[in-house]
């Protein structure tokens, strides 16, 4: 239950949540995540020569199913994209066979849940979903290895912190802003997955998708995307090209996605009949 914008626990049902610091919203906490993102930021150039048995496609198929995970177990939504940032800043520094690729991302969700989890993914748990082909005694000695890569520099800003930073200052009203911030998620989850955005920085991602998720609901004004490249120092022109790539990935996903449910054949405007992310619903990521 809700009482005054507090969440009070009821049974196992829902875990306790804090309410929201005014402080972690002001724009000196922006400035300071902006200053730090680079530091984290995976090294997409040496991916091709560093890891030759590992294919792009097979880090998006790892990231859906790792995402399907966290929906399973109703993880908090961000554990899902700074274990994609710890899975891609290891691919980039160390070689690692294709048969332990799972293994790899099941460290990473582990690792994350633990920073971001009131109650962390069980090593057990997390081993079910592999269908127990990684052993626990597997998954704690990936996890020191992930650790000690990472040089136990885990605190990595997300997308979605971005994006708590930026949408309250946009003045929607509560309702609106809960769709805008659904779909942003939404968003921000697809580009996780796609291996394009992976030269992006989470700040314009984040931006970009909740710029995505604002004009195709009708809610914004030309000037939006101006405003959000200054609020993240970004370059106007680059945040609208990231934006209308994450539009592009969402039509794709769209197009996918009717045509792997469609029984027959269906005309070519039918597919092309809704370009806004209200359709986001009906894709499965």
């Amino acid at each position: 239950m809700e009482r005054e914008g507090v969440v009070l626990c009821t049974g196992w049902e829902r875990a306790c949540q804090a309410q929201t610091d005014p402080c972690l919203l002001q724009e000196r906490v922006l400035a300071k995540l902006l200053e730090t993102e680079e530091k984290y930021l995976p090294n997409r150039g040496t991916f091709p020569s560093i890891q030759p048995e590992i294919q792009p496609q097979m880090r998006s198929t790892l990231a859906g199913w790792m995402l399907e995970v966290c929906e399973e177990e109703r993880c908090e939504k961000e554990v899902f994209p700074l274990a994609m940032n710890y899975l891609d800043r290891f691919l980039s520094a160390v070689p690692l066979g294709k048969s332990r690729l799972q293994l790899l991302g099941s460290a990473c969700l582990f690792l994350a849940s633990k920073l971001r989890e009131t109650s962390p993914l069980s090593v057990e748990t997390v081993c079910a979903y592999t269908a127990h082909s990684s052993r626990p005694e597997e998954l704690r000695a990936m996890e020191l290895l992930l650790l000690n890569k990472l040089q136990w520099d885990i605190a990595a800003p997300t997308a979605l912190e971005f994006v708590e930073r930026l949408i309250g200052a946009m003045g929607l009203p509560r309702v609106k802003e809960q769709i805008v911030r659904r779909h942003t998620e939404t968003f921000i989850a697809l580009c996780t997955i796609d291996y394009e955005f992976l030269s992006y920085p989470p700040s314009v991602i984040g931006a970009a998708s909740l710029a995505a998720a604002v004009t195709g609901l009708r809610l914004a004004n030309r000037e939006l995307t101006d405003h959000l490249a200054r609020s993240i120092r970004c370059n106007s022109e680059c945040l609208k090209a990231c934006q209308e790539q994450v539009e592009i990935a969402l039509q794709t996903r769209l197009h996918r996605a009717r045509r792997d449910t469609l029984p027959q054949p269906v005309k070519s405007e039918e597919l092309e009949r809704s370009r806004t992310p209200t359709d986001i619903q009906d894709v499965n990521l």
